[in-house]
C-alpha cells in the first residue's frame, strides 16, 4: 500500500483558478498563494444560498489514539457525492504543527481521500496559524508593556488572564516566569503557553462573521482585572486595530482541492478536546454559498466536536445541519468493548458487540439534537465480512442508515454507497430543527452540568475552589460598577466549551466504552469574552500538549528533494 504522501504526489493538481471556476467564483476575486492554493474573500457569502444548501456534519465514536478516519470520510463523502452528480464541497480545519510533528504526522485526510497539496496544508499553508500566534503574542507583549509603562501611575492588574501560545507541543512552556532581570527588563510575573489551536484568537477567527465582527471580538478580549476590581480588555489599550491588521489575510478562507480535483475549503484549526473544534463559520458559509451539499467535520468524538458544533457554532451562526454522519471502525469498537489495544486488529465478535454500546450512546446523543443520523463504517484491510455484517445488522435494528466507506482505497468510487445513503436520507427524512442541550438563559454551572449529564453520562459534577471562585467573581451580584455588571451579564449568556479528554465519555482517558455514573471535576474556568464562550477545563486535560517518546518529527525528512513522514 502506498503512503499518503506518495498518493498525493501522484495526483494531478488542477490550477486553483480552475477549481474556483468550477464553483463559479470570479477569478478576479481570489488571491493566489502559488498555483494550487487561494484565499477567497468572505464578502462573497450569499446568505440566501446558504439557507438552500444542505449541510452535513461528520463526527465519530470516541476515538482511539490511532484515530477513526473522520477527515478521510469527510473528504471521501464529498468525492462520492461528486461521483453521483452532486455539487459537493468539503469544509475542513487546518492541521496544527503540534500533532503533525508529534503523534500523527499529518491531518489532510488519507489514502485516495485527501486535500491537496497535502505537504503545504500540513506545514505552513497560507500562514494562518502563524498570524494567529503572532496576534495572540502581540497582545501579550502589549499588555506587559502597558503594565510596565503605567506602573508608576498606580496601574496594576491583580489578576492577569492572558497567556502566550505556540503551535508546537512543548510541555516545558506550560508554566513560566517572565520579566526576570533588571527593572528595565519588565515586570516579573507568572505566565505560560497554550498551543495555538487553544488560543482565543483562533476561536475568534473561527466564530467571526466579518472583519468588523473580528475587530469587535478582539476589543472585548478580557486580559485581566485591575486592582480596583474592573475588567481590563484589549480595547482599553487601544490596540484592537493593530491586532486586526495582523489577521486581515488569515480571516479569508483557503480554497484547495481534493485528490479528484473537487473543491475544498480549509480554514481555522481549534482542537475539540481543548477548544470548540470546528472550522470557521466563514469557510462553512462560503462552501454553502457555492455547494448544494457541504460536508464539514468537528473534532474527535461526537461528545466533543459534535456537541460544540451544535451548541456553539450552529447556535451562534444560525446553521441547521440536514444530516449527521457518525464514523465507526471495527478497531475502535473493539477497543471500547474491552479488547486490548494490541489485539484490536484480530477478529473478536464479543468485543465488537460490547463496543457497539459506545456507538449507540453517540447516536442517541445526536438524535437528541433532532438530527437524523447515518453510520459511515470506515473499512480497514483487517476487517472481516462477518464483522461488517454484525455492525450493519445492529444499525438496521436501531433504524439507523449504514454504509461502508472505502474512500481510503478507492477514492470517490469507494464512497458512492455512503453518498447515495446521505442523499436519500436527506430527501426522505431530513433532520429536524436543532434542539440544544441548554438554553442561553441557563446559569453557567447549569450549562456545564447539562452537557456532562446529558451528553457524557455523568452522575455528578464537582468544581474546584478556584473554578467556584471564578464563577462567583464574575456573577452580576458581585459587581459594583456598570462595566463589571455588563461583563457579568454577557458571560452569563455565553455557551460553554468543555475541555476534556477525547478518549472517553468521562474525564478519565483510561475509561473506555460507555461509562456512566461517574463524576466530572471542573478544575478551572476560562472566560473567552472575545470568542464569547466560557471554557470549563475538566479532569487533567492540558491546553499545551507534550511530545511522545518517539515524536513523528523523528520520521519527517527531505529525501532526494521530497518531504517524507507526513502520513
Amino acid at each position: 500500500m502506498k503512503t499518503d504522501i506518495q498518493i498525493a504526489r501522484e495526483c494531478e493538481l488542477a490550477p486553483i483558478g480552475e477549481i474556483a471556476k468550477k464553483l463559479a467564483i470570479p477569478s478576479e476575486e481570489i488571491e493566489y498563494y502559488g498555483k494550487n492554493i487561494a484565499k477567497v474573500p468572505e464578502k462573497l457569502i450569499d446568505e440566501e444560498k446558504v439557507k438552500k444548501s444542505k449541510l452535513i456534519l461528520v463526527t465519530a465514536i470516541t476515538p482511539t489514539k490511532a484515530g477513526i478516519g473522520k477527515t478521510t470520510v469527510s473528504i471521501g463523502l464529498s468525492l462520492g457525492l461528486s461521483k453521483i452528480g452532486k455539487n459537493a464541497v468539503v469544509a475542513l480545519r487546518e492541521p496544527s504543527l503540534g500533532p503533525c510533528f508529534g503523534m500523527k504526522g499529518g491531518a489532510a485526510g488519507g489514502g485516495y481521500a485527501q486535500v491537496l497539496p497535502m505537504e503545504k496544508i500540513n506545514l505552513h499553508f497560507t500562514g494562518d496559524f502563524h498570524a494567529i500566534t503572532s496576534a495572540h503574542n502581540m497582545i501579550a507583549a502589549l499588555l506587559d508593556n502597558y503594565i510596565y509603562q503605567h506602573r508608576d501611575e498606580g496601574f496594576a492588574l491583580k489578576e492577569v488572564l492572558w497567556k502566550r501560545v505556540l503551535d508546537i507541543n512543548d510541555r516545558n512552556l506550560r508554566f513560566i516566569v517572565t520579566g526576570l532581570g533588571a527593572k528595565t527588563d519588565g515586570v516579573t510575573m507568572e505566565s505560560g503557553f497554550d498551543i495555538t489551536p487553544a488560543s482565543e484568537i483562533m476561536a475568534i477567527l473561527c466564530l467571526a462573521t466579518s472583519q468588523d465582527d473580528l475587530r469587535r471580538r478582539i476589543e472585548n478580549i478580557l486580559l485581566g482585572i485591575t486592582i480596583d476590581g474592573k475588567p481590563f480588555r484589549v480595547k482599553d489599550m487601544g490596540v484592537a486595530g493593530a491586532i486586526t491588521v495582523l489577521l486581515m489575510d488569515a480571516l479569508h478562507p483557503n480554497l484547495v482541492q481534493t485528490t479528484e480535483q473537487t473543491p475544498a475549503f480549509v480554514h481555522g484549526g481549534p482542537f475539540a478536546n481543548i477548544a470548540h473544534g470546528c472550522n470557521s463559520i466563514l469557510a462553512t458559509k462560503l462552501a454553502m454559498t457555492y455547494g448544494d451539499y457541504v460536508i464539514t467535520e468537528a473534532g474527535f468524538g461526537a461528545d466533543l466536536g459534535a456537541e460544540k458544533f451544535y451548541d456553539i457554532k450552529c447556535r451562534k451562526a444560525g446553521l441547521q445541519p440536514s444530516l449527521t454522519v457518525i464514523v465507526a471502525t471495527t478497531q475502535g469498537l473493539k477497543m471500547h468493548g474491552g479488547v486490548a489495544l494490541d489485539q484490536i486488529k484480530e477478529p473478536n465478535e464479543q468485543g465488537l458487540l460490547e463496543g457497539l454500546k459506545n456507538l449507540d450512546r453517540h447516536i442517541r446523543n445526536l438524535q437528541s439534537y433532532g438530527q437524523e443520523v447515518v453510520v459511515a463504517f470506515n473499512r480497514f484491510a483487517t476487517d472481516t465480512d462477518e464483522e461488517l455484517h454484525l455492525v450493519r445488522k445492529h444499525c438496521e435494528e436501531m433504524g439507523v442508515g449504514f454504509a461502508i466507506n472505502n474512500a481510503f482505497l478507492q477514492g470517490g468510487e469507494g464512497a458512492i454507497e455512503l453518498a447515495q445513503l446521505v442523499v436519500d436520507t436527506i430527501e426522505k427524512k431530513p433532520s429536524r430543527p436543532l434542539h440544544f442541550v441548554y438554553e442561553d438563559s441557563d446559569p453557567i454551572k447549569t450549562k456545564i452540568e447539562k452537557v456532562c449529564k446529558n451528553i457524557y453520562g455523568a452522575a455528578t459534577i464537582t468544581f474546584s475552589k478556584g473554578a467556584e471562585r471564578k464563577l462567583a467573581q464574575y456573577s452580576e451580584e458581585k459587581q459594583t460598577d456598570e462595566a463589571s455588571k455588563q461583563l457579568a451579564r454577557d458571560i452569563a449568556a455565553y455557551p460553554v466549551c468543555i475541555a476534556k479528554t477525547q478518549y472517553s465519555f468521562s474525564a478519565d482517558p483510561t475509561v473506555y466504552g460507555c461509562p456512566s455514573g461517574f463524576n466530572v471535576h471542573i478544575r478551572d474556568i476560562v472566560f473567552n469574552c472575545g470568542a464569547e464562550m466560557v471554557v470549563a477545563i475538566a479532569g487533567e486535560i492540558l491546553r499545551m500538549p507534550g511530545l511522545p517518546r518517539s515524536p513523528q518529527a523523528e520520521r519527517i525528512d527531505i529525501v532526494d528533494g521530497q518531504i517524507e513522514g507526513l502520513s
